[in-house]
């Protein structure tokens, strides 16, 4: 039998997710605050969560004595003394896994795979993100849409998570007609080909860099993407904007704010945030103004820019950590998920690119942009996915930019992989492992090219990387290996960009 919950609550949430409409449901509340919504939820959890209860018991803590402002004096729960310490069904509400119906397992790249359960009222609630993205960016409710789904299917978060929300999208009169081939490049070609002609447009929903496989592919055996109208939405890796211009070109699409879109999303908190043709727009000034990007993000890297409805994930930032408090079939207050990031209110963001001669609301006005007084989160990733040399840190998201310029792209799938060597005499140098596109013979001065290229990217976009490291050890040692190499870029796993 059902869990006695899951009709009721299921039916709650469908009825939420038909009746109120986009616009309604993103809107600033009257009669309470995110902070308040995050306060109730952790009431409920002390009251229904066995093992949240006993958290807070060990810390002291009876939410029935205090009032909403304690909020922030509520631990702060990690993988390490949350996840590992309490049993799965003991973190469920009610201590029962079937108030859950389905699960993803997280990647295991901070450590063993995790089961993460989840609901159908969970996706209804995360469905709004993609309804955001299919609305305000794709015109999918007047466009018929094929969406194709290109993350790998089974039990990791994106592919069924993603193929779900794509479906519910249709109970809100959205022309979305989803399929989902999953990370067979082979069968997403044939679906565009044999099923593309007969929509307006069609949307690749993957991971970035086989999202690019897929299109060089797609080039390579004559298929013209101009005429299939292509639009993507990316998640799990920061991307470029060179990379976003990149894809826009060899997809003959237009290289604006409307052809893409990047979701925030992870195994345990579904859906946390989207991208929205207004972030994409101040992201995209943001890389033509670097030095304004030091002073508002404080590192020398572009992080991903994501607005957020602060009712369904409410988030907080500690030392540059980013904290959030929702409901994704195992409820979660104050969790810490160890991304590197920040918080920015709407208006503070709007007035801070006013002062730096940006006036981001005339430019939306001008090119039809929906503007949603909704707060911004931006997202570095894990910090131990840099290196480090000569006390700067380098990150792949600057290299990137590099190998994303002409001709370099021409001949690189993008792929990289950052590690320090050191020779015989025991001196550093830092190294960059480059992928070839596949069947391409590069010209000899290639691997030249690209290390004079990262470097000036580098000195460009890092002012820690220019100041620390001497001008003669400023040039990596370029290696361009064969596409797929079995050592670097194996196929068939998730890729890395650095190695230690």
């Amino acid at each position: 039998m059902p869990h006695p919950n899951f009709y009721s609550e299921f039916s709650e949430a469908l009825q939420s997710f038909l009746q109120i409409s986009l616009d309604d449901a993103l809107a600033r509340r009257s009669d309470t605050t995110p902070v308040e919504v995050a306060w109730n939820f952790a009431t409920k959890c002390a009251a229904t969560v066995p093992a949240y209860a006993d958290c807070l018991t060990c810390n002291g803590i009876d939410v029935e004595k205090r009032q909403p402002d304690s909020f922030y004096s509520l631990p702060v729960l990690t993988r390490e003394n949350y996840i590992n310490q309490y049993p799965l069904k003991a973190r469920c509400t009610n201590g029962d896994i079937h108030s859950c119906n389905m699960a993803a397992v997280s990647s295991g790249s901070t450590g063993t795979p995790t089961v993460w359960p989840r609901s159908a009222a969970n996706e209804l609630q995360v469905a709004r993100r993609f309804e955001q993205v299919f609305a305000d960016s794709f015109d999918a409710c007047t466009r018929s849409t094929l969406a194709v789904i290109c993350f790998a299917m089974g039990t990791w978060v994106g592919g069924l998570y993603s193929l779900d929300c794509c479906r519910h999208l249709t109970h809100r009169g959205m022309k979305v007609f989803a399929v989902a081939p999953g990370a067979n490049l082979n069968e997403i070609l044939r679906i565009v080909n044999e099923l593309g002609p007969q929509f307006d447009q069609t949307v690749l929903l993957g991971y970035p860099p086989f999202l690019k496989d897929v299109v060089d592919e797609g080039i390579s055996r004559g298929i013209n993407w101009r005429e299939f109208h292509v639009k993507w939405v990316c998640a799990g890796e920061v991307f470029s904007e060179e990379w976003r211009s990149l894809m826009a070109g060899r997809l003959g699409t237009s290289d604006d704010a409307f052809c893409s879109a990047s979701i925030y999303g992870t195994a345990d908190a579904g859906v946390l945030a989207c991208e929205t043709p207004l972030s994409i727009t101040i992201r995209r000034w943001f890389a033509n103004n670097p030095a304004a990007a030091e002073r508002l993000f404080g590192e020398s890297r572009l992080p991903a820019l994501f607005q957020y409805d602060p009712y369904h994930r409410f988030f907080e930032c500690i030392d540059h950590e980013l904290l959030f408090t929702g409901d994704n079939g195992v409820p979660l207050v104050r969790y810490n998920i160890h991304d590197s990031g920040g918080l920015l209110e709407f208006r503070d963001m709007t007035d801070f690119l006013y002062a730096n001669g940006f006036n981001i609301l005339a430019v939306a006005q001008q090119t039809n942009i929906t503007v949603r007084d909704l707060p911004f989160v931006w997202v570095f990733g894990r910090s131990n996915f840099t290196v480090s040399f000569y006390g700067a840190n380098i990150y792949p998201e600057n290299v990137t930019v590099a190998l994303e310029l002409q001709p370099i792209c021409n001949w690189v799938t993008g792929k990289f992989v950052l590690h320090i060597d050191h020779d015989p005499n025991g001196n550093s140098n830092w190294v960059v492992e480059v992928e070839l596109a596949v069947g391409t013979v590069p010209p000899d001065d290639l691997a030249d090219l690209t290390a004079a290229t990262i470097r000036s990217q580098l000195s460009r976009l890092n002012s820690e990387f220019a100041h620390y490291v001497p001008e003669a050890a400023q040039l990596p040692i370029v290696h361009l290996r064969p596409y797929r190499d079995g050592e670097w870029f194996p196929a068939g796993v998730k890729h890395r960009y650095t190695r230690r």
